[in-house]
């Protein structure tokens, strides 16, 4: 995590000091995919999700100011996680998502009742489950953490 927003800030303060066309825009939230490898994504089972830290960029962000915001953010702090970062495109297309109040511990129950909507809804679920930190929980009390909670849908 340090790596990637140690970048996304580089980025944020390059555009914004551009000679031509400054731009000035906030670093976005933390989004993370999560997923398993071996079966249907069961948010109660953790011992084997897999998952992708990702964090929204204006289109002004091509792959080369990343390298350059990498290299530049690796000098200031060094971690080895910056090798692993990249910029994609990233189409999540039909989905259901709702807030979710309070502590991560009690995602599931409100996972249930976007699983039940969907099915009412004619569909199932398809894809990642994909989660928007809205909240530090390093600093805020855990009921009143905010994350969306979102999952890609087909027709069932």
């Amino acid at each position: 995590m340090a790596a990637l927003y140690s970048t996304a800030y580089t980025l944020k303060f390059a555009a914004k000091q551009r000679p031509q066309n400054p731009v000035d825009y906030p670093v976005m939230p933390l989004d993370g995919l999560w997923w398993v490898e071996d079966g249907n994504f069961d948010i109660n089972v953790k011992d084997n999700f897999v998952y992708r830290l990702m964090m929204l960029q204006p289109d002004l962000v091509t792959p080369e100011l990343v390298r350059e915001a990498v290299a530049q953010a690796g000098k200031k702090r060094p971690n080895p996680a910056h090798a692993r970062l990249r910029l994609e495109s990233f189409r999540e297309g039909l989905s259901v998502q709702t807030m979710h109040l309070g502590p991560y511990a009690t995602e599931p129950a409100t996972v249930e009742r976007m699983h039940a909507f969907a099915e009412a809804q004619g569909y199932g679920m398809a894809g990642k489950h994909h989660e928007i930190y809205l909240g530090d929980p390093m600093r805020a009390d855990p009921e009143k953490l905010k994350t969306i909670l979102r999952h890609a849908v087909a027709p069932a």
